[in-house]
């Protein structure tokens, strides 16, 4: 049974990367990871209709969060050494302060999903999106060597 759910999976990861070879690398990967989200929590049709705006939405937000982060921290401090205790305090603070809106987003982001998904369905979510960043790396890491 694993086997063809194995199978299943592979040919659905390798169909989707040769249906969009043409599309650039972030498009990809995000259709990848619809496909990989899609077969691992074996969505029912009212479900992912229910689910891909609320989850789109949260992936939006945290792109948002990401890029912001970037833009204040993105190379500006690679001497940590040279930095004055006061402009350390100020980093810190504003780390802190990202980190707390990224636990917000998740928080407010698991509570829609309780609304339309099961919670073993929004834990195997969690694990999905786990596995796939790990495949997304273990791929680029073969890719280099």
């Amino acid at each position: 049974m694993k086997l063809i759910k194995l199978s299943s999976t592979l040919f659905t990861l390798l169909f989707t990367v040769l249906t969009f070879a043409q599309r650039p690398p972030r498009d990809k990967v995000k259709t990848l990871k619809v496909a990989f989200i899609t077969e691992e929590l074996e969505l029912t049709s009212k479900e992912a209709q229910d689910f891909w705006p609320i989850y789109n939405a949260h992936e939006e937000q945290m792109e948002k969060l990401r890029r912001n982060e970037r833009e204040q921290f993105g190379g500006k401090h690679t001497n940590v050494t040279e930095l004055s205790e006061k402009e350390a305090e100020q980093i810190l603070e504003s780390i802190q302060n990202l980190q707390s809106k990224k636990v917000e987003i998740d928080n407010a982001f698991i509570a829609k999903l309780k609304n339309v998904l099961p919670s073993k369905k929004i834990v195997q979510l969690i694990r999905a999106e786990e596995q796939f960043k790990r495949r997304l790396l273990q791929e680029f890491r073969r890719k280099r060597q």
